[in-house]
């Protein structure tokens, strides 16, 4: 029997645009009142009430994706220009003789076989753990699939050291300023309170994604034609020429310097993102500022520099616009005022006569509110003026609520309206239906671990 061939990423997501505003006929429209508390938006609990529905029609279904370009103007932006910045960064060769000596060190070192896997998704992790990276991983793509190309793996591999790595961090944090703090604040918590449990829980649910992506990535180095994406990257390696690893010497002194430039790059983003809260628009006009710079150093002239940006933007217009109908969903979804009805109706569901089943039951109400509100701080102040004195109520404290919380983000790896997760794989031209089926066994395994880490808070009225 012919296998099931799904239809492309494009039309997935139109397709869910449409069963979404199908929706709005049948899901009345309704809404919470909100209040100001310390300068955030925080549901009043209590407060829901129907409100006239709005249905979304054909107009309003055909105008939605230009909507949805509009509200993701700012990550769209931050693709292309940092696209842009990382082709001319690419035009140096820096890129090239980095990925030439990893590549040497790791033919030569199994040590380095190792290690290079869990290593580098430990550092994305702790990134997301810490200083809430998620939207900054999206630029390593653009070095790591080379980098598991030309060691042998493929393109999942590539994607998923960086993606995976951040979204098991943010989702586990321990120090998230973006979920964690502010959860925590709205939940009348002391800031970072509980760290203790959340540092075990994000050291465990590490454990098997890292596993999981070091199992697959040694099956595939043996065996390269069992990947999803072989005559994909067939082509892709076509267009990567990194010559002989065994001839390679060292890298020349502007490449040092360029390379030194782009870790610096990270340095400052990596502290203004903790010290001022960068958010998108500085951290793009950082990478726009280093695109600039190793040009120069890089002793591009100004067509050279020009025409290399300008290739790395146009690649990823297609980036763009998968990004741009990912939100549309979240905007067809707003414009009917379903959102807030949805909440609503999932909250009675958490109740339960055990603690344990009532915590494991608001996780998975949190996976699905998840799948149409991906913004950790806007899914604080929507769910937690609810969840917390909904957690007093049937016996669970507002620490295990936090936590539920964060564990929906788990389903971050895989879900298609999260224009950050269809960014990234459109950035590396995975299909995203190849990659929820690659991904798919890991997901449910950090679905059972979910389920499993909320039982102790329960058991010890973790405080």
């Amino acid at each position: 029997m012919k296998k099931l061939k799904l239809p492309n990423t494009f039309v997935l997501i139109f397709s869910l645009l449409v069963m979404i505003a199908a929706l709005t006929w049948f899901v009345p429209g309704g809404e919470y009142t909100t209040s100001v508390v310390n300068g955030r938006t925080v549901i009043v609990p209590g407060s829901f009430h129907y409100i006239k529905s709005n249905p979304q029609g054909f107009g309003a279904l055909v105008t939605a994706p230009i909507k949805g370009f509009v509200e993701a103007a700012l990550i769209i932006g931050f693709v292309l220009i940092v696209g842009g910045s990382f082709s001319v960064l690419q035009k140096t060769e820096a890129i090239d003789a980095l990925i030439k000596s990893i590549a040497k060190a790791h033919a030569r070192s199994s040590f380095v076989r190792v290690m290079l896997i869990p290593l580098f998704m430990l550092l994305f992790s702790i990134g997301g753990a810490t200083f809430g990276m998620n939207e900054e991983a999206i630029p390593f793509v653009l070095i790591f699939v080379p980098l598991a190309l030309a060691l042998g793996y493929d393109s999942l591999v590539g994607v998923a050291i960086p993606f995976i790595g951040v979204q098991i961090g943010f989702a586990g944090a321990f120090l998230n300023p973006f979920n964690v703090a502010i959860a925590q604040g709205i939940a009348g918590l002391p800031p970072y309170s509980g760290i203790e449990y959340r540092l075990i829980v994000w050291t465990i649910a590490n454990i098997p994604a890292i596993a999981f992506v070091m199992w697959y990535a040694k099956r595939i180095k043996a065996r390269p034609e069992l990947s999803p994406i072989y005559a994909e990257d067939a082509e892709r390696r076509k267009n990567l020429d990194f010559g002989d690893f065994e001839n390679f010497t060292a890298m020349t002194t502007t490449h040092k310097i360029v390379l030194w430039m782009f870790m610096s790059t990270l340095g400052v983003m990596i502290f203004g993102v903790i010290q001022y809260q960068w958010y998108i628009e500085e951290i793009a006009a950082l990478f726009l500022v280093m695109g600039i710079l190793v040009g120069i150093v890089g002793r591009l002239n100004a067509d050279t520099f020009v025409a290399a940006f300008l290739h790395g933007a146009k690649d990823l217009v297609s980036t763009g616009l998968i990004i741009a109908l990912a939100r549309a969903t979240m905007v067809v979804a707003k414009d009917a005022h379903i959102i807030d009805t949805m909440l609503f109706t999932l909250s009675p569901f958490v109740e339960s006569a055990s603690p344990i089943f009532a915590a494991q039951k608001m996780f998975v109400i949190q996976s699905v509110i998840n799948f149409f509100i991906h913004s950790g701080t806007g899914q604080a102040a929507l769910t937690m003026p609810i969840m917390a004195p909904l957690a007093d109520l049937v016996g669970i404290t507002r620490q295990t609520a936090i936590l539920a919380f964060q564990f929906g983000e788990f389903t971050n790896i895989i879900i298609p309206t999260s224009a950050i997760t269809i960014g990234v794989l459109a950035l590396a031209d995975i299909p995203w239906e190849k990659w929820a089926k690659w991904v798919l066994p890991l997901q449910f395994v950090l679905m059972l671990l979910a389920l499993l880490l909320l039982i102790p808070p329960c058991l010890f009225h973790w405080q």
